[in-house]
């Protein structure tokens, strides 16, 4: 990653700019990951979460006080490098305000793209105005990072940027104990949307029935939660479905640790932390074959894939995995080893570090006291 920046080239601190770290979703649960791995102690980062849960006035009153604040590091700091966390929709145009105020102090840029639907964002929601305006941000970071080969693909068909990083998530490494997983419990961790292919599971919880008269479905998340539960009942299957709601990293991992199977029927993703969380632990995983998630699970191998809206192929994966217990336990040591090899937080955070080196930041100059930081230090 040498050519990213000029060699004579040295910056002195680096700009993060993802979400507050308590929020839900993605972005969080890398930047978590980053902060296990020590990131933030070897390296002269400032972290401005400009996105935060809760209502719309709190999000907009966060994302201006950061921008004051990437104002201030900007004054502070001659020499600045970003790296900004993004995603679709409002996520890509809050970011883009940020983008903007670093190109114009000339800022090198680091775009990190993460979700499954900045595809479908840009190709069928945006038009030509707003897809110009995606591709100059894309054209002029110094470098992309996104998810996946497929995505990487992807993304050079919409930018004549040559500088694409393929990183993956940050999995942590988990330590491989014995699990007592009950045979009939089905997980589900994510947004409870219909885009998260989740009322696809409940039409094939209930079609299960039959064969498996006392399987449960557990859907762990936020969402629309009142809706999946009235289509539960209309289906008849209320009492096989329960909804923890948001969980925690302690309460998540205690049912991926209960479950026989992790099942993420979703119509786009990037790559899913949730999935590769569940590998991580040894759980077999059924998932659509979308985004970045091929390029991870290799179907009949370390997991199954199904196409989108495929309740009768997904009733049938789910059959087989269910009455074959060995078959599982094959498939997720499979997936162990998968996430081990490509995913593990410390290769993931190497290769980060090696793209900050190419840009003449120096380890080992983290941790200033300044406001950012401190607020890093309270969050911990």
């Amino acid at each position: 990653m040498q050519g990213l920046a000029a060699a004579a080239a040295r910056y002195q601190r680096l700009v993060m700019l993802g979400t507050a770290f308590e929020t839900r979703g993605g972005i969080a649960a890398v930047v978590n990951a980053y902060r296990a791995q020590g990131l933030f102690e070897r390296w002269p980062i400032d972290y401005l979460p400009t996105h935060c849960d809760g209502g719309v006035l709190r999000k907009l009153l966060r994302a201006a006080r950061e921008l004051g604040m990437l104002m201030l590091l900007l004054a502070r700091h001659r020499r600045v490098v970003m790296h900004v966390h993004g995603a679709s929709r409002a996520s890509f145009w809050r970011k883009s305000v940020f983008m903007t105020i670093g190109m114009l102090a000339r800022c090198p840029v680091i775009f990190h793209l993460h979700g499954g639907g900045f595809a479908r964002f840009y190709e069928a929601e945006c038009g030509a105005v707003r897809r110009r305006i995606i591709r100059f941000f894309l054209d002029r970071a110094a470098c992309v990072i996104v998810l996946s080969d497929r995505w990487r693909d992807w993304i050079a068909t919409v930018t004549k940027n040559q500088r694409i990083v393929c990183i993956p998530n940050p999995v942590p490494s988990v330590e491989e104990r014995p699990a007592k997983r009950r045979r009939n419990i089905v997980l589900f961790l994510g947004r409870l949307e219909r885009g998260k292919g989740i009322f696809d599971l409940l039409d094939t919880i209930a079609s299960l029935r039959a064969a498996i008269p006392d399987i449960r479905l557990v859907c762990a998340g936020d969402g629309d939660i009142g809706s999946v539960a009235r289509h539960a009942e209309r289906l008849g299957i209320e009492d096989a479905v329960s909804f923890p709601g948001w969980v925690g990293p302690a309460e998540k991992q205690s049912l991926m640790r209960l479950a026989a199977v992790y099942v993420l029927p979703s119509y786009a993703e990037g790559l899913p932390m949730s999935m590769l969380e569940a590998m991580a632990e040894g759980l077999p995983v059924v998932a659509t074959g979308v985004g970045g998630i091929p390029d991870v699970v290799t179907d009949g191998v370390n997991g199954y894939l199904f196409e989108p809206g495929d309740t009768a192929g997904l009733e049938r994966l789910l059959r087989r995995l269910m009455h074959d217990p060995e078959l599982g336990k094959r498939m997720a040591q499979a997936a162990r080893e998968t996430v081990r090899l490509h995913c593990a937080a410390d290769r993931v955070v190497a290769q980060l570090e090696e793209i900050y080196a190419g840009f003449g930041l120096a380890a080992g100059a983290g941790g200033r006291q300044n406001a950012p930081a401190r607020r890093l230090r309270e969050a911990a």
